[in-house]
């Protein structure tokens, strides 16, 4: 079960460092805050909060934090905290449950379709598949509220104004989009939000940092945020032997 205070990371101090690393770089870029934030979002919908939207992809990994810590953080709770700080950084704040396990299993091609909210989803569609999380109308307006950092593509949302305008939209805010867009075949991209788009200033759960975690035994530690330790066993080993020295 998750908890506040797991001995580990008083260790590692491992929000501090996440915090440091990510103010340099929002500096340099803070769209990148609304991009660490939707990986939280398709980490958790998609079988848990495990990390298995990193493996085989980026290998990047957990390096700062492990070269400081030692292999002592999970990447589904670094994930978990680098979204949380997306939101502190960019407006507020929210508290984040640690003790996260990394999955072993690659989450399937099919699944992420059944589980994830399209750009062309209606009412119905959303309400059904957050009901499936045990979420339900509430968390959907919260949701939707982490939409205020972030940009928009506008192969999104052309089929709403072209070749005949959505009824059901606003008139004056489909004028606005017809800008942005002004033909069918237009590649562009607008902010979510207009009016404060690089600070988050609209209400968010962080609820769904919690859906289907494994801990303990259930899943790992990951050496390389992007393989799992049974296909990199020369560097679970190197990882190992830096562990039980920091524990000693």
């Amino acid at each position: 079960m998750l908890n506040w205070h797991e001995l580990i990371y008083k260790i590692a101090k491992v929000e501090s460092i996440i915090r440091k690393e990510l103010k340099k770089i929002f500096k340099k870029d803070v769209g990148r805050a609304a991009g660490l934030l939707r990986l939280h979002f398709h980490d958790c919908f998609v079988q848990g909060c495990d990390s298995s939207v990193l493996l085989d992809g980026s290998a990047g990994g957990p390096k700062i934090v492990h070269k400081q810590c030692g292999r002592v953080v999970s990447c589904s709770d670094i994930v978990a905290i680098a979204a949380r700080d997306s939101v502190f950084l960019t407006g507020l704040d929210y508290d984040v449950l640690l003790g996260r396990r990394d999955g072993v299993n690659f989450a399937r091609v099919n699944q992420t379709f059944v589980d994830l909210v399209g750009p062309d989803a209606n009412t119905t569609t959303i309400l059904v598949k957050l009901a499936r999380k045990k979420l339900d109308a509430t968390d959907a307006v919260a949701l939707s509220g982490s939409h205020t950092i972030g940009i928009g593509h506008t192969t999104s949302f052309t089929d709403r104004l072209y070749p005949t305008q959505d009824p059901t939209m606003d008139k004056t805010f489909a004028k606005s989009l017809k800008r942005t867009c002004p033909k069918p075949d237009t590649r562009n991209t607008t902010f979510l939000d207009i009016r404060s788009p690089n600070k988050f200033d609209n209400n968010f759960h962080d609820q769904d940092g919690e859906l289907n975690v494994l801990t303990g035994k259930q899943g790992e530690i990951r050496a390389n945020c992007s393989a799992r330790n049974s296909d990199n066993k020369l560097l679970v080993y190197v990882a190992e032997e830096e562990m039980d020295h920091l524990l000693k």
